[in-house]
């Protein structure tokens, strides 16, 4: 099952949340609702990168997946903010109208950076914090130039969905091994045009939204957030373990877990191991 929720994000820019299980039974009594988590993926992601994730969050708890503006199957208006306080305002927007909060908030890299600053800016709708694979460090303008003539060398229109998961999963330059789940992760946002296959977003509103957050660290926003959090990295990810263990020392309350076995993409790479490592932080945030 599948069920989407339309949201309305800042500037009237419609959003797609979405539930990939049974919302689990809950009485009539408000006081007696099931605690909501809120997903939030990462750049170029969409909400059914986390269906496993959510699949299993439902039995016990609410779990809604939010496709980011621009993203999946969102609005991607092309003079709409892509700025990182419309992706902040979304989010809160979600929480909202949702009825979700206070949730944990779970998000994986520009997802998770989303999730801290809205930890840190609205306290109130937020009960916990996991940050999968991202850091706090500033990237850089080197980056940035690296992601332009990254995009600029995928080899779009991709005749097949075979021919995306060979190229992401074995022929990108940035592979250093093959990589099927990298390979399936592409070929989850791609859709099928006229002339073959190609992203469903647009290349340049991801550049637009990463140069609002790659020139600057994070690290303030990471010591205003009051609530519980787990910094999540997995052990070939982009995330390194000094950094990561920095950011656990800078959260008031910071926890960590590492995923063996698993790069950038740690819920979609390895998601039992993912499960494992979270959800004892959950099962304590949200039955406290």
């Amino acid at each position: 099952m599948a069920r989407r929720i339309d949201v309305t994000g800042v500037g009237g820019v419609r959003l797609a949340a979405w539930e990939f299980g049974d919302p689990p039974k809950t009485d009539s009594d408000p006081a007696h609702t099931s605690p909501g988590v809120l997903l939030l993926h990462g750049l170029m992601g969409r909400a059914s990168h986390w269906a496993s994730t959510a699949r299993w969050l439902s039995a016990r708890h609410r779990a809604v997946a939010l496709d980011q503006r621009g993203h999946g199957q969102s609005e991607k208006p092309p003079r709409a903010a892509y700025t990182r306080e419309a992706y902040v305002d979304d989010a809160e927007c979600a929480l909202e109208q949702l009825g979700l909060g206070p949730a944990v908030v779970v998000g994986h890299a520009m997802g998770a950076l989303t999730a801290w600053q809205l930890a840190a800016k609205r306290p109130d709708l937020v009960r916990g914090l996991i940050i999968c694979d991202m850091r706090a460090s500033a990237l850089g303008a080197t980056s940035q130039r690296e992601w332009a003539d990254w995009f600029k060398a995928w080899p779009v229109p991709f005749a097949t969905l075979a021919d995306v998961r060979k190229w992401f999963g074995e022929d990108d330059p940035w592979v250093e091994r093959p990589n099927p789940a990298r390979g399936e992760f592409y070929a989850e946002v791609m859709t099928e045009s006229p002339d073959g296959w190609r992203p469903v977003f647009e290349p340049e509103q991801m550049l637009k939204s990463r140069e609002t957050w790659v020139y600057d660290a994070h690290w303030e926003e990471l010591a205003q957030v009051r609530c519980p959090a787990l910094v999540v990295r997995g052990l070939d990810g982009q995330l390194g373990r000094a950094e990561a263990q920095e950011m656990v020392r800078v959260l008031p309350h910071g926890e960590y877990a590492e995923v063996a076995d698993a790069g950038h993409l740690v819920h979609y790479d390895q998601p039992e191991a993912w499960r494992s490592a979270i959800e004892p932080f959950l099962d304590g945030v949200l039955t406290a």
